[in-house]
């Protein structure tokens, strides 16, 4: 296990060297013109707005489950009770993103996009730390869960200084989002989770690349529906299900006894 380690950790410090010596990638100028901007009971952008509630939903949801487990002498979500700690970050992540996004959409601007962003980076660590643990070693995941945070947290806060220095650069934040999901997939496919339902971090994954194109297409499925949703809002209540399919496993999985010595 130590080879795919090392050349785990020699290709994300190339990685993220890569990121600091590349040239800047600039948000772009219209990043803030959102396809939905229309106003309802005095809340401005509306739909982007009150879609969060999602995330409030399926992160809260988590976190009771989680109280839950712990408090259970009987559980066998985890084999070790420390293992729910970055589930716990994640969902506390989800919740925040619920305030954060809200804050954002109800004026976009990079100050407040800020806001939105930090939460969402240390939800995709906290998850890999959490693939880490389940699939590799406890004491692994649990060692890389600060530094992993940390990262999340410098990735944002870098690209928003940047920006106010007129040179805006999401290399590190797009490092930290992208590169997380892919090493959380081969890290699904080169070692088998200790669990059952070890699958669904595909299934996560896939919605979350599905919630990428739909904002990507924001003004485009705005016009397919007839602007009856725009493809950001879409994004919100795709993401929002992504984590409710990770508290779904947490309340269905077990031990896998055939993997036990």
């Amino acid at each position: 296990m130590n080879r795919p380690l090392w050349l785990i950790t020699v290709i994300s410090l190339i990685v993220i060297s890569a990121a600091w010596a590349l040239p800047p990638t600039s948000q772009s100028l219209n990043y803030h013109e959102f396809a939905d901007q229309r106003s309802f009971m005095g809340i401005p952008n509306f739909n982007d707005v009150v879609s969060n509630l999602a995330f409030l939903f399926s992160g809260g949801a988590g976190l009771v489950l989680l109280l839950r487990i712990y408090q259970r002498p009987s559980q066998k979500t985890f084999q070790q009770r420390e293992e729910c700690i970055p589930y716990g970050l994640l969902f506390l992540g989800v919740v925040a993103t619920t305030f954060g996004s809200s804050y954002y959409h109800w004026i976009p601007d990079n100050d407040r996009l800020m806001w939105d962003r930090l939460p969402i980076a240390i939800c995709i660590v906290a998850l890999l730390s959490a693939t880490f643990m389940d699939r590799i070693s406890v004491k692994i995941g649990l060692w890389l869960l600060p530094p992993l945070v940390l990262l999340a947290i410098v990735s944002v806060l870098y690209w928003y200084w940047t920006e106010l220095q007129g040179v805006g650069n999401l290399n590190l934040y797009i490092v930290t989002q992208f590169y997380s999901i892919l090493l959380m997939l081969w890290i699904s496919f080169r070692f088998p989770s200790r669990y059952t339902h070890g699958g669904f971090i595909y299934a996560v994954i896939a919605l979350y690349g599905l919630a990428k194109v739909a904002e990507t297409l924001d003004e485009e499925i705005f016009t397919w529906t007839h602007h009856w949703i725009s493809g950001h809002t879409l994004k919100h209540l795709i993401a929002a299900y992504a984590v409710y399919r990770i508290v779904r496993m947490l309340s269905e999985r077990s031990i896998e006894t055939k993997k036990l010595n």
